[in-house]
């Protein structure tokens, strides 16, 4: 099991569960990494959006279950809860058989330049519970983005970056990838508001 080798870098874990045997479902994942599993999950969901391809809405399943467990980190829940129809969703091939190794991946690159920074004030309530709402935001900002317009990665990626910054107790990660999340944010909105004013152009001449 995973859990039992904790000294490994995460991007071993990952890759170690990845390969053992059993079904891969999202409720497997908090029987595996523990404590981290709200940031694990997430990291996993959110990175499929990330990817500039097109997904076919499977996307919008796991920015919602995101969302769900953003709740759950703001309400200062330690065990991830999730419905059982969600907690025995596989999460497929095109996850564990591509995006999970492209992960770990990319993982490895962070691994070589990160270390422990900040850990106490990640490992702090308050901060969970706001990182939970920032991770919402990025969440529905991917989901509403505008449909084929690749928008939707940014906000997405910085989840992804987000999550990684907690797992591998690292506050300059996590700022990182909070910044690529908010300009995600702020290009989304930018974009809305401009396609907004064009169709109110469009209309009233």
């Amino acid at each position: 099991m995973v859990d039992e080798a904790e000294d490994q870098p995460f991007s071993d874990q990952l890759e170690n569960w990845l390969s053992s045997d059993g079904p891969k479902t999202i409720g497997q994942l908090g029987e595996v990494f523990g404590e981290r599993t709200f940031a694990v999950t997430i990291l996993l969901l959110m990175f499929l959006p990330a990817l500039p391809l097109p997904t076919g809405g499977i996307t919008h399943v796991f920015e919602a279950i995101v969302v769900l467990l953003g709740l759950q980190m703001i309400l200062g829940f330690k065990t991830m809860w999730l419905p059982q129809k969600l907690r025995h969703r596989e999460l497929g091939d095109a996850m564990t058989g591509k995006a999970v190794p492209m992960i770990a991946k990319r993982i490895r690159w962070f691994e070589r330049f990160s270390k422990p920074r900040g850990t106490r004030i990640i490992e702090n309530a308050w901060f969970a519970r706001l990182i939970g709402a920032v991770l919402i935001a990025f969440a529905v900002a991917a989901g509403f983005a505008p449909p084929f317009s690749g928008l939707d990665t940014l906000p997405a990626l910085g989840a992804v970056v987000t999550c990684l910054g907690i797992i591998l107790g690292d506050i300059v990660v996590l700022a990182i990838g909070v910044a690529i999340g908010v300009g995600g944010v702020t290009l989304i909105l930018t974009v809305g508001a401009a396609v907004v004013k064009l169709v109110k152009s469009a209309v009233s001449g």
